[in-house]
C-alpha cells in the first residue's frame, strides 16, 4: 500500500470545476486524504476544469442539455489519464457514469435543506402576491409555483455573489440557495433561512460530495476507501435508485431524500409537473439493505399514480 501513497514527486492529480464551492469540496477531498495518510499537500495537486455548465451563462440549463453539462468534460479528463480523481456534487451526477469510471466514494453529507435567500424577507410565506423569484432549478420552481402559484419565477444563474447583486438590483425580491454550499463557503452573512425539508423536499443527493476513478486504477480505489463515509453511500444508494427509476434530469422536477435511524432508512419522494401545477409525493421505510430497492419502488409508485404523460417533456 505505502509504494502506491501520492508524494510531491508523484502527487495525486484532482479535477474539478473552478467555482469557490467546487474548489471547498477539492480541498476537502485533500484534506481528508491527508489526514488519513498523514501526506503533505504537496502530495496532491488540484487540476481546475472548466465545463459546459460553466462556459455558458446566458441561458437555462434545459436549453443546453441535461446533468452532464458539469461533468463531461472532467469525465473526459479521468478517462484520458489526465487526472486521477474527479470532485463532484453529487446533486449535477447522472445515474449512469460513463464507461471504464467508477463512483463509489462519498464523503460526510452537508445540510441537505435549501435556503431561501432574500434581502428584504424572512421566509415564502413574506412574499407579497406577484413577487419575483429568481432560479434556474426546475424542481425549485415547480415547487415553488405548487405552493406560492401567484408568484413570477424569473432565471437565475451565477455565483453567490452575482446572484446577491441581482437581488440588490431589484431583479427578483428572492432566490433559492444550498444550504451545504453556503456552510461549505462559510457565508454566514448571506441573509437566508433554511427550508424545512417537509416544506420543499431538496433535490435527490444534495449536500453530498461524489469522488469519482477510473475502475482500472486499483491503487486509487484503495486510497478513496479510507475516507468514504458509509451512512452517505446508503442514502444516496436510494435517492439515486429513485432518481434512475424516474429517469431524471435537468428536465425533470424531481425531489428525494433518504434519512438513517438506526438500519432503518426512509426515503421521501415528490414529482411535480414542471409549471408546478400537480405534485405526487410518497415516502417508503425499510432496513438500510434494500436501499436501492426501495428507491425503484417508491419510483414505481409515483409514477403510477401520475399516469402517462405527467412530465411535460413526455
Amino acid at each position: 500500500m505505502d509504494t502506491a501513497l501520492p508524494s510531491p514527486a508523484r502527487p495525486l492529480r484532482i479535477g474539478t470545476r473552478g467555482s469557490p464551492l467546487a474548489l471547498a469540496q477539492a480541498h476537502e477531498t485533500r484534506a481528508r486524504l491527508m489526514d488519513a495518510f498523514d501526506l503533505p499537500q504537496e502530495a496532491f495537486a488540484i487540476n481546475v476544469i472548466k465545463t459546459t455548465g460553466d462556459r455558458v451563462q446566458d441561458r437555462p440549463l434545459k436549453e443546453i442539455g441535461g446533468k452532464g453539462l458539469f461533468t463531461k468534460e472532467i469525465e473526459e479528463a479521468l478517462l484520458s489519464g489526465a487526472i486521477d480523481i474527479a470532485v463532484h456534487s453529487m446533486k449535477d451526477m447522472p445515474v449512469e457514469q460513463p464507461a471504464g469510471l467508477v463512483l463509489d466514494t462519498y464523503l460526510p453529507r452537508e445540510d441537505v435543506r435549501d435556503a431561501f435567500v432574500s434581502l428584504r424577507h424572512g421566509g415564502l410565506a413574506d412574499l407579497p402576491e406577484g413577487a419575483a423569484v429568481g432560479t434556474s432549478s426546475l424542481r425549485r420552481r415547480a415547487q415553488l409555483l405548487n405552493r406560492r402559484p401567484d408568484l413570477r419565477v424569473v432565471e437565475f444563474r451565477g455565483n453567490v455573489q452575482t446572484r446577491l447583486k441581482k437581488l440588490g438590483e431589484g431583479v427578483a425580491e428572492a432566490t433559492f440557495l444550498a444550504m451545504a454550499g453556503l456552510n461549505r463557503l462559510s457565508m454566514e452573512d448571506v441573509p437566508r433561512s433554511a427550508i424545512d425539508p417537509g416544506e420543499m423536499l431538496p433535490a435527490v443527493a444534495q449536500g453530498a460530495i461524489g469522488i469519482e476513478h477510473r475502475a482500472s486504477d486499483s491503487a486509487t480505489a484503495a486510497l478513496l476507501a479510507a475516507i468514504h463515509h458509509e451512512e452517505t453511500g446508503q442514502r444516496l444508494a436510494a435517492e439515486r435508485a429513485f432518481l434512475a427509476a424516474l429517469d431524471g434530469s435537468c428536465q425533470t422536477p424531481i425531489a428525494g431524500l433518504a434519512e438513517l435511524d438506526g438500519s432503518t432508512l426512509r426515503l421521501r419522494g415528490e414529482i411535480l409537473r414542471t409549471d408546478g401545477s400537480e405534485a405526487i409525493a410518497g415516502a417508503l421505510s425499510g432496513p438500510v439493505s434494500e436501499a436501492a430497492a426501495m428507491g425503484a419502488a417508491l419510483a414505481r409508485d409515483l409514477l403510477g399514480r401520475a399516469g402517462a404523460g405527467f412530465f411535460d417533456w413526455r
